[in-house]
């Protein structure tokens, strides 16, 4: 599929995470997701090596029951959320732009293209390692650089993607769905994928390097 005209640094810096410009009727080739993973699974991996799965689901039936429990989470995500807003006595413009954001793609998930779930062989959550700093760190130090390749190669595709967690309290339901051995394989995240209304996005407004970056000395 051709690529957008992105510099390598254009690209790291305009792919950003898109919920609401989602386009939600235009179809995602599965030989486009093939290009996505050919790239995902290029990146480095750690010391367990390729200990990743990545579970594709475009059954409108399947995303349509994964995005039911979807939203449970999103529930159990806005209690927490307006608690402390409460406590911080109301959220800033910005907080609230990607909180309207987080809404609107539990409102709609069932009709995104595509949703990719990445998954962790072994449960790492098991007793005799989910205290194991450098075990969950190792573990999860080959499927974060593959899903970001994969987001990345989906934003030089013209699509959009977001990493999302809130389903992951009714794990083992949505692995139910699509048949995800939960008792041997972790689930780490949710990515919806799609082809994004318009393909020009911004860098996002961040800190300054002085506030977030310690050279030698906390």
């Amino acid at each position: 599929m051709p690529l957008l005209d992105l510099t390598p640094d254009e690209l790291l810096k305009t792919t950003r995470s898109v919920r609401k410009r989602l386009d939600l009727v235009k179809p995602v080739p599965m030989s486009v997701i093939d290009e996505c993973m050919d790239l995902a699974i290029q990146a480095p991996t750690s010391t367990y090596g390729e200990n990743w799965r990545f579970m594709i689901v475009t059954d409108p039936d399947k995303k349509k029951a994964i995005a039911e429990w979807y939203k449970k989470g999103h529930d159990l995500f806005e209690l927490r959320q307006n608690s402390a807003e409460e406590e911080l006595n109301g959220a800033h413009s910005a907080k609230n732009r990607v909180l309207s954001s987080i809404n609107y793609l539990a409102e709609n998930l069932k009709d995104i293209p595509v949703l990719m779930i990445p998954c962790i062989l072994g449960r790492l959550d098991a007793e005799q390692v989910a205290y194991n700093v450098q075990y969950q760190a190792t573990m999860y130090a080959s499927i974060i650089p593959a899903v970001w390749n994969f987001m990345l190669a989906a934003r030089a595709r013209g699509m959009g993607t977001c990493w999302t967690t809130l389903h992951l309290p009714f794990e083992r339901e949505v692995g139910k769905i699509v048949g995800i051995p939960v008792e041997e394989v972790t689930q780490i995240a949710m990515i919806p994928v799609a082809f994004t209304l318009g393909t020009k996005f911004k860098a996002a407004a961040r800190r300054p390097l002085n506030e977030v970056m310690r050279l030698n000395d906390w």
